[in-house]
């Protein structure tokens, strides 16, 4: 099933680890909704990344959709917008490193609908609709060290 042009929910809720552990991701009907909005978004990055780069940019994604006992299985917090269907890890090397689209979409969240960029230990970007209760935590920079504001290179 598709939930938008270049997004399926299979790949939207798609996970080793969940396979590897044996819990089931599906995505509940009543996140449906936040799901195809999440991405929504994705293909606005999409687009705007090819616009950018002067030639298509897929938009690979490493987790979208995690539930409850996924998220807890890999680490993750209660604070999480993966398990409400709001957020997206991904990269795309069609346009660079993660460092690099994440400086490309920093001046854009507004008008991209992303409530949170983060660049996350140089490996993936992390997106969400929802914007953070701080707004100083809107456009971050996760990595051993910690957590700094803006996108910055990890070492």
């Amino acid at each position: 099933m598709n939930l938008t042009a270049n997004f399926t929910l299979a790949e939207f809720t798609a996970s080793d680890t969940a396979a590897r552990l044996g819990i089931d991701n599906s995505l509940p009907a009543t996140l449906l909704v936040a799901a195809t909005n999440t991405c929504d978004m994705l293909e606005q990055i999409r687009d705007r990344l090819a616009a950018i780069a002067g030639h298509q940019v897929p938009i690979i994604l490493t987790s979208g959709f995690r539930c409850p006992a996924l998220n807890t299985a890999i680490g993750s917090g209660p604070g999480s917008d993966h398990p409400k269907a709001m957020a997206a890890d991904f990269k795309a090397p069609a346009f660079g490193t993660p460092y690099e689209v994440a400086r490309a979409l920093a001046p854009l969240v507004g008008e991209l609908g992303i409530g949170q960029l983060i660049h996350e230990y140089g490996s993936w970007v992390h997106v969400s609709t929802r914007r953070p209760d701080k707004d100083v935590n809107r456009i971050i920079t996760i990595s051993k060290a910690g957590t700094r504001v803006g996108v910055e290179v990890v070492a």
